[in-house]
């Protein structure tokens, strides 16, 4: 099946530009662009709004009404989902890893705002009870008569990634349109996978020579590096197309972790103050300000070149950016 023959709800306001980072960039030692997929615009916009219209129109052909998926505190794939369920009437259910907090900040206050049930999980539970959990909601949608549709973390998914399969078919139209050659490395934030999956796939299709990094802003049990050649490897068979993955294939940094998920990093934290200082752009501590300063650091231990052509994919996230107010602000103390 051809991408364009998948069913797809729009969602986002796309295309989302592509903006010179010529300040930013020339202090790294790069020519830095910035796909600005933080400006997709429905429930506060953010590259994940990409993986639901193809998993929204799959769920509304199912004629679903209870939609199902998990994150942690401020993740912004539960922020999107909880809105595009309202957006198609159906009931947003969240189980989210971390107990319940005292206030709702950033991501979870739009949670609520969008009617979004919450059902909170000890941080070390998480990883055995999860999958058990939200199929005990599916279970209980189910006895009421309603149908359940259970979205992975992070819309992680082949039907998911092809939400960047089409997102690298835009940016080569984009380039195409101005004359500007491919970049060499395209660069994104991993968390779940199904984003850096899609790219890879769809590199194949459009831009064959550019790089493919994935900077890591959690662990993960299994290589992030064969979790993603496996899904890349399924979303590829879903287009019939011949070419795979392995792990060996599949370019992910891993140094830029910090204490760990959800958990700010001195260099991260150092990323946001920068982006904002020299472009006036937004990152968050989750997500966005971890993977550039894996740029940064990447171009400073030369593995990725100095004067080389980097897109960055910018994947959203400012709303988690205000419950670390205090943190971000810690230079003001005194």
């Amino acid at each position: 099946m051809k991408l364009e023959e998948l069913p797809r709800l729009s969602l986002g306001y796309l295309p989302t530009p592509i903006e010179p980072m010529e300040r930013l960039g020339a202090e790294i030692g790069i020519s830095l662009s910035v796909k600005r997929d933080d400006f997709t615009g429905f429930g506060g916009g953010g590259n994940k709004v990409r993986k639901l219209e193809y998993l929204m129109a799959d769920a509304v052909a199912q004629e679903v009404k209870v939609l199902i998926t998990t994150g942690g505190h401020q993740s912004n794939h539960a922020r999107m989902t909880a809105a595009a369920a309202r957006k198609f009437g159906m009931k947003p259910i969240l189980v989210l890893r971390g107990n319940r907090p005292d206030q709702y900040q950033g991501n979870l206050l739009l949670d609520h705002l969008f009617g979004a049930e919450i059902d909170f999980l000890d941080p070390d539970a998480y990883f055995t009870e999860i999958n058990p959990r939200m199929d005990h909601h599916a279970a209980e949608a189910e006895a009421r008569g309603e149908k359940p549709y259970i979205i992975p973390l992070g819309g992680a998914s082949a039907l998911g990634a092809m939400g960047y399969v089409n997102a690298v078919k835009e940016l080569s139209e984009q380039y195409m349109a101005v004359g500007t050659p491919a970049p060499q490395y395209l660069v994104a934030p991993v968390g779940s996978g199904g984003t850096l999956a899609g790219l890879h796939i769809g590199c194949s299709l459009y831009w064959p020579n550019t790089e493919v990094v994935g900077i890591a802003v959690t662990g993960s049990a299994v290589p992030f590096s064969d979790r993603i050649a496996a899904m890349a490897n399924a979303g590829a068979a879903l287009l019939d197309l011949k070419k795979r993955w392995t792990g060996a294939d599949i370019r992910i940094e891993n140094d830029y972790i910090g204490p760990g998920y959800s958990i700010p990093s001195e260099a991260g934290n150092a990323a946001i103050k920068l982006a904002g200082n020299r472009e006036g752009m937004l990152l968050d501590p989750v997500y966005t300000g971890k993977a550039f300063a894996g740029i940064m650091g990447c171009v400073e231990n030369g593995s990725i070149a100095k004067s080389s052509s980097v897109l960055f994919i910018h994947c959203g996230g400012s709303p988690a950016l205000f419950p670390y107010a205090r943190l971000l602000t810690s230079d003001l103390a005194g």
